[in-house]
């Protein structure tokens, strides 16, 4: 039997890796959280964990606009960097501080369900199902979900192909889209989007396209953009890219909406 629709108003937060070891972000979190537990939903990325590992294993990482191409033999360095240390180190420090957070990766019961999009880039992903039934009934409990995006090919015939490298941005779009979340945060080691040293406080998506091909969003950036228009395509009201301080304040940051000026509504 299928649950009921998330009715509350949710928000997905996206902590890049080098945000995730803010000494303030598991406080940052649980604030939230505590304001309304089972209305935030934390994806988490961890980029220099996995190329570190990778390394470690005599394997140079390789991106192509802003995503790691992925092997075969790379797949458990993923798992084991993303949905192992990365996944609990995080949910280790939020239960510390006081939330009900549990770790999960898009594997643990079918959660985001992904196809290969482009067979150059070796095992990696775009996310096509979400588990949503599920998601809620975490959420419907009052736990703060912390997700690696390491997710379930749909395809895969064995453990061993089971899983595909999914850019955390992108995870985190489908989740909002699958909760109807109000707001989409993607949280990194910058204020926002910049321009010639200035953030942009606001970005229509129909303006995203020329901000990548002139450069102004690039690598990373580009990737979180991308994924902003694909959570506004999907029903999600406003994306912000910002630092650590957007997450508590509604202002901060790059915000990413057809509506202008965005409005926030609680």
């Amino acid at each position: 039997m299928s649950t009921p629709s998330v009715k509350r108003s949710v928000r997905v937060i996206k902590v890049g890796g080098r945000a995730q070891s803010h000494p303030q972000l598991a406080s940052v979190l649980t604030a939230l959280w505590a304001e309304a537990p089972g209305s935030v939903v934390v994806v988490h990325g961890g980029g220099d964990e996995v190329s570190a590992l990778q390394r470690a294993f005599g394997v140079e990482p390789v991106f192509v606009g802003g995503r790691r191409v992925t092997a075969a033999s790379d797949v458990d360095h993923l798992r084991m960097a993303l949905s192992g240390s990365a996944n609990k180190r995080l949910v280790a420090a939020l239960v510390m501080a006081g939330a009900r957070a549990v770790g999960l990766s898009g594997e643990d019961a079918g959660l985001l369900g992904a196809t290969v999009t482009d067979q150059a880039m070796g095992r990696v992903g775009s996310p096509t199902v979400v588990n949503a039934d599920f998601l809620e009934f975490i959420l419907g409990g009052g736990y703060l979900p912390v997700v690696s995006p390491v997710s379930r090919d749909l395809d895969g015939d064995s453990p061993a192909t089971a899983a595909l490298n999914v850019n955390g941005d992108d995870a985190a779009a489908a989740l909002a889209v699958a909760v109807d979340a109000q707001e989409l945060v993607l949280v990194s080691d910058v204020e926002g989007v910049m321009a010639k040293g200035a953030l942009l406080p606001w970005i229509a998506p129909e303006d995203v396209a020329a901000l990548v091909a002139d450069g102004t969003a690039a690598g990373g950036m580009a990737a979180k953009l991308d994924a902003a228009v694909a959570a506004l395509d999907g029903g999600v009201p406003r994306v912000r890219i910002g630092n650590l301080a957007a997450i508590a304040d509604l202002d901060r940051g790059t915000v990413v909406s057809r509506a202008h000026p965005p409005a926030w509504s609680s």
